[in-house]
């Protein structure tokens, strides 16, 4: 437990940390690999160049010092970063290294301001912080591997079968080079994939959905080909069928709550579709009865993923109804009229489209922040309550907050 004063001397650095944080984890990070590069061993190289691990590690900062008083707030918080590290490797000797040099960004970047007291504050809530995080990945990580078909750290699978499903997305079905049983996981959970491409230094580790329901031989991955992506890179173009690949095993929390029988709304843009792949086929082989309703969004025809077998679906099970937008659809599209909508999901098509799902219904949603940024702004203006609204980010965490002086200028766009 924190003392009193502890917890004053944090509360009394929240201003600071709302107009530093970015900057100090900056430094932060900067230090962290020039000391220690075998982290960039587990780190995604793309997130820090881009800084969203940088903001995301910044609000997290920031979030602690303003619950540090009722730190069972972000609980649920700490629980998904824990499935985040422990499908990344992150280690109980880990925290240590993370700490020093967290403080020591903080005295460099606020300088002065950093005084013995605060730094000592700081010093002594981080270690409660990374003890909760510690107790619940130790948890996390027995789980993983104590489970039937489980494993520890990484394993290594077999490319079974690679199929393009767009333009840019083609599908990896994996299974185990062993030959063993692998673990069952939740719809909308996620594996790691670690890879080290040819001529670089370091491995890459990337996170990507699950794109079918569990219970098969095999794990599905369907991953969009990024034009700067390394790792999607080099699966689209280096890795072929036969070839290995190692995983972690199923992490995450954004899953499908399959102990409900309400009605499912599932909206998805781009390739934010994998995981409402895997939970719309996870309530058609397990809730058959259950009322879905699932909306994608996707830039045109030949870049939109599992349009058919989403078709099938809704042709085939009365629960299901399936409707897709897309933004600039091609010739193509419009001579096979392949779409619902035109253009961006407005917040009137959406209240049409909502009108079978019912008033207690539970939204899922993932895609591109912008079009996340959109869905979340509708569904409230629909007056869907928070606790029936579950997202997921690809990558670390960003905000959904629309900023008010910006609408103006910078329209909601998928």
């Amino acid at each position: 437990m924190l003392s009193k004063e502890t917890i004053s001397i944090i509360k009394s650095t929240v201003p600071v940390l709302e107009v530093h944080g970015t900057k100090i984890t900056t430094r932060f990070y900067q230090l962290l690999f020039e000391r220690h590069p075998e982290l960039l061993n587990i780190f995604n190289h793309a997130n820090q160049k881009q800084g969203r691990q940088q903001t995301a590690l910044a609000n997290s900062v920031y979030a602690a010092a303003v619950h540090i008083d009722q730190l069972e707030a972000i609980l649920p918080v700490v629980k998904q970063i824990g499935h985040k590290h422990r499908s990344l490797g992150v280690k109980a000797e880990h925290y240590p290294i993370v700490g020093e040099t967290l403080l020591e960004a903080m005295k460099e970047v606020l300088e002065d301001a950093a005084t013995d007291e605060i730094l000592n504050a700081w010093g002594e809530a981080y270690g409660v912080i990374a003890d909760a995080f510690i107790g619940v990945e130790k948890e996390m990580y027995e789980e993983a591997e104590s489970q039937v078909g489980g494993w520890a750290d990484f394993r290594e699978f077999v490319i079974a079968k690679k199929v393009v499903e767009s333009d840019v997305i083609t599908s990896f079905y994996l299974q185990p080079f062993d030959g063993g049983e692998i673990a069952t996981y939740e719809a909308g959970q996620y594996v790691t994939v670690r890879v080290q491409p040819e001529g670089l230094e370091h491995t890459h580790l990337r996170q990507y959905s699950l794109s079918d329901a569990s219970g098969n031989d095999y794990y599905r991955i369907s991953v969009k080909h990024e034009n700067d992506g390394v790792v999607s890179t080099y699966l689209h173009e280096k890795m072929e069928e036969g070839d290995k690949l190692e995983l972690s095993a199923p992490a995450g929390d954004f899953v499908l709550d399959t102990s409900s029988e309400k009605p499912v709304v599932l909206l998805s843009g781009g390739v934010g579709v994998t995981p409402m792949m895997s939970m719309l086929n996870t309530i058609v082989y397990e809730q058959p009865a259950r009322k879905v309703t699932f909306i994608h969004a996707a830039q045109n025809g030949s870049v939109q993923a599992f349009g058919e077998h989403v078709a099938e679906v809704a042709a085939t099970h009365k629960n299901v109804n399936s409707y897709v937008c897309l933004a600039e659809p091609t010739e193509d599209d419009i001579a096979r009229s392949k779409y619902d909508l035109q253009g961006l999901i407005e917040l009137g098509w959406l209240r049409g489209a909502l009108a079978e799902a019912g008033d207690d219904a539970d939204y899922y949603f993932c895609g591109p922040v912008p079009f996340m940024k959109a869905i979340k702004q509708h569904l409230a203006e629909l007056g869907v309550s928070d606790e029936r609204v579950h997202y997921e980010f690809f990558g670390p965490a960003a905000s959904l907050e629309v900023e008010k002086e910006k609408e103006k200028e910078e329209p909601i766009s998928r």
